[in-house]
């Protein structure tokens, strides 16, 4: 055999059969549903075969709007108004299943030289009586990034009196966070990244690489794990996703992997967050663990690099009732985790619900229909804008 038949043999060959691997695993060839078009997706046969107790009913999927840019995260002020925080800067908001064109409101000092921009949203538990919308953004400051935290009152019309809560949050181009969500303790928590600086994520003086836990008024809790501090876990590379099992009040997030320049490609994490631990980053990765970490529940090589999350709680689609779900950027795609119902650290199974190809996925929230709402990603740089995008979709049950 030839050299160069030799080499093409030992080098091509095996990338190739990872081309194959990959394209299957990340859903590849699979249908592009088209605006106005409903999908239906039928439950999984392993769904089937290991849940007899409930008769899955057929979900549909369909788009709700368009026209978005980079769309990071998703609420519910009511049943038939959305709003929606756009990367560029702006608050969107969709009132009867139409997107308004003018923004809500647009932040002017947004950073937007890479991944950050404008980030996490989230409703205060009282929102019904005062109105509070809390978001989080990425801003320049003394010729470096960071992160604040800033409370805002809704008019319905319009975002006024816009107030600082927490600044300086280190942040960069990537590993910026930011995911923020009320916790069922009524406390604001706040993933934060790494800021491409590792070592601050063991670092409990640093906020970076850390998730925080604040009152609604900016404030420390007296019942932090670490006194007069914002931290409540730490040792993490750069948390997306946060979402409370509302059965027990635990609480999960997903995390960002190494990328190749600060460790092994792959390691995303799905984590049971207990007050006060070290989840490992950057002592440990992947399915390592060290004395006084904690070991993640599931991890994922390739990367998926997970976003947004939540818990299905609605009984219209029961397969779900109970789930974790989280949004799949390089994964494309909403996965759904079966924790055991007996052990909050356990992961009884996992899939992708993969039946169309929707692109990157930034976020997934329940509605208050019982329907799960996801966000598309597609025009952020690294994904492949499809017509119309980014967009809102619904998968409910038929």
């Amino acid at each position: 055999m030839h050299k160069k038949s030799i080499y093409f043999a030992i080098v091509f060959i095996p990338l190739i059969g990872l081309g194959v691997y990959a394209y299957h695993y990340f859903g590849g060839g699979e249908k592009t549903i088209q605006s106005g078009e409903t999908v239906v997706m039928n439950a999984s046969d392993t769904y089937k075969e290991e849940h007899t107790e409930k008769e899955p009913v057929e979900v549909v999927v369909e788009e709700v709007v368009g026209g978005l840019e980079v769309p990071w995260s998703i609420v519910f002020t009511s049943p038939s108004r959305i709003l929606i925080t756009e990367r560029p800067g702006r608050v969107r908001a969709v009132v009867d299943g139409k997107l308004l064109e003018t923004p809500l409101y647009t932040f002017a000092e947004v950073s937007t030289t890479g991944e950050e921009g404008l980030m996490g949203l989230a409703l205060d538990p009282h929102y019904n009586t005062n109105h509070f919308v809390y978001v989080s953004y990425a801003y320049s400051t003394s010729n470096k990034l960071a992160v604040k935290v800033v409370r805002l009152t809704d008019t319905g019309e319009t975002l006024i009196d816009p107030l600082t809560l927490l600044e300086g949050i280190p942040a960069a181009q990537y590993h910026a966070g930011s995911r923020i969500a009320f916790g069922p303790d009524q406390l604001l928590y706040v993933t934060t990244g790494d800021a491409t600086d590792k070592k601050i994520a063991q670092d409990l003086k640093s906020l970076g690489g850390k998730i925080l836990r604040m009152n609604a008024d900016g404030s420390i809790p007296e019942d932090n794990p670490f006194a007069g501090s914002y931290v409540y876990s730490y040792g993490h590379r750069n948390s997306q996703g946060l979402a409370w099992n509302k059965e027990n009040n635990e609480l999960y997030a997903t995390e960002h992997g190494p990328s190749i320049f600060d460790g092994p490609a792959g390691g995303d994490e799905i984590n049971h967050i207990l007050p006060g631990e070290n989840y490992g980053w950057p002592l440990v990765s992947h399915k390592e663990k060290k004395e006084g970490t904690e070991k993640p529940m599931l991890v994922f090589t390739p990367a998926v690099a997970p976003g947004g999350a939540t818990f299905y709680t609605g009984s219209k689609m029961p397969q779900f009732t109970g789930r974790f779900f989280f949004a799949g950027l390089k994964g494309e795609g909403v996965y759904e985790v079966e924790i055991n119902a007996d052990d909050p650290n356990d992961v009884k199974s996992y899939q992708k619900l993969s039946e169309v190809d929707f692109g990157r996925i930034r976020d997934v929230l329940e509605g208050p229909d019982e329907a799960l709402y996801f966000l598309t990603s597609n025009r952020d740089g690294r994904g492949k804008p499809l017509a119309g995008d980014d967009k809102v979709y619904r998968m409910r049950a038929k």
